[in-house]
């Protein structure tokens, strides 16, 4: 529980040299960036700072987190993940186990169970992973399966 942690005490660890203009009060980039660092997703923290007023996009935060050069824990770093699906038994019943990874630390970054293998359930996957991860510039290494192809068109 070591995201937990970084929701505890105080935020002033949270250097802000990297503010040009002032459009966003210090203390809302200080919360922004820190429940984004305990891994609340973008959305979620976006409607945190909402709640104070404070109305900025995903990659805003997301920006603000990494100007700061401060990064969450198994965040993705890379501009490459691999993506891939799977099939595996358990209890005689068979299941679609997805996986994105980050290829240059082997680090799983999103995986997700599905009873049923579909475009759609691809699709929830990846929107799933962008929740969790900037990835909108990413590379995505897939193989041949044409519903991870489809999905990520």
């Amino acid at each position: 529980m070591t995201e937990i942690s970084r929701l505890s005490g105080d935020n002033d660890w949270i250097k802000l040299e990297f503010v040009e203009r002032q459009r966003t009060p210090e203390f809302a980039m200080r919360l922004g960036i820190q429940l984004y660092l305990a891994e609340l997703s973008l959305s979620s923290t976006i409607a945190i700072l909402e709640i104070l007023g404070v109305e900025h996009s995903r990659t805003a935060v997301h920006d603000w987190v990494h100007k700061a050069d401060l990064h969450p824990n198994g965040g993705a770093s890379s501009n490459h993940i691999a993506l891939d699906e799977t099939v595996i038994r358990l209890d005689g019943h068979q299941y679609w186990l997805y996986t994105a990874i980050d290829p240059e630390t082997n680090q799983f970054i999103h995986v997700r169970l599905f009873t049923t293998s579909a475009t759609g359930l691809t699709e929830l996957f990846l929107s799933e992973l962008r929740e969790k991860h900037d990835v909108e510039s990413a590379v995505f290494l897939v193989d041949a399966a044409k519903w991870l192809q489809t999905a990520l068109d």
